[in-house]
């Protein structure tokens, strides 16, 4: 029995029931992440009190106007945050997750989150609403490079420019103001709309239009489930415990 079971803040009688339901239903789960489910990878949530947002204003720093205005300032943070993620690896939730699409108990992993650690864990079929920090776009050519090949020759600090034309390189990411890609979005939303379960993990869902995600899948007929310390779905069936200790246990439930 998992060590947290006696905890009545943790809810197992939730725990089982969402196990309950993966076991038995006929259409696989979808996960929909945020950056609580990095958290225990030392990635700071951006909102937190530790996030990057308490130095760096996100409107001086993370626009795209703010990129093509001042490039040299706002790579200033970028690199930080590069730093931040390339020293990440997956925790115990990241790759719990991964054992569930293994187990057939999950289909689709819809991600706010830009680290690429749920594929880094094994997981496939991840739809990343907010972009990917593996990767750069020419802000003239629209070349794109990895993240890596443009680390190999650029001086950290200074601001990368694209092998072809020279211009600069953003990340491919969700800078503030821009709109999501509209693949990513359409794929998410059939996503919920074709499961029995959707498990809502470390994310507030509070900024559209990720935010309607869990709406989509209830009016579609699925079940909402929340894991994370304190509610913020408030139809969902919550787990009031971290992604990394229940995720773990959820898995132990299903082999």
């Amino acid at each position: 029995m998992d060590r947290h079971d006696n905890d009545e803040s943790v809810g197992p009688d939730t725990l089982d029931e969402l196990a309950l339901a993966l076991a038995h239903g006929q259409r696989p789960a979808v996960v929909l992440s945020g950056a609580g489910v990095s958290l225990s990878s030392n990635i700071p949530t951006f909102r937190g009190s530790e996030g990057l947002w308490v130095r760096y204003d996100p409107f001086e720093y993370a626009t795209i106007d703010a990129l093509e205005a001042d490039p040299e300032k706002v790579w200033q943070m970028l690199w930080e945050l590069d730093e931040v993620l390339q020293a990440a690896e997956p925790n115990p939730a990241h790759l719990a997750i991964a054992e569930l699409q293994d187990l057939g108990a999950v289909s689709s992993v819809i991600t706010q989150n830009v680290d690429g650690l749920h594929q880094d864990a094994g997981s496939e079929d991840v739809i990343e609403l907010h972009g990917s920090g593996r990767s750069l776009s020419c802000l003239a050519c629209h070349r794109t490079e990895s993240r890596d090949e443009v680390a190999r020759r650029t001086p950290r600090g200074e601001v990368p420019r694209c092998r072809s034309c020279r211009a600069q390189l953003r990340p491919d990411v969700v800078f503030f103001g821009e709109l999501l890609p509209r693949a990513a979005l359409e794929r998410a939303e059939v996503a919920v709309r074709d499961c029995d379960d959707l498990i809502v993990v470390g994310t507030a869902a509070e900024v559209e239009p990720a935010a309607s995600l869990p709406w989509l899948a209830e009016r579609a007929g699925a079940r909402v489930w929340e894991i994370n310390p304190e509610p913020t779905v408030p139809t969902a069936r919550h787990l009031a415990r971290p992604a990394e200790h229940a995720l773990p246990a959820l898995v132990q439930r299903l082999r």
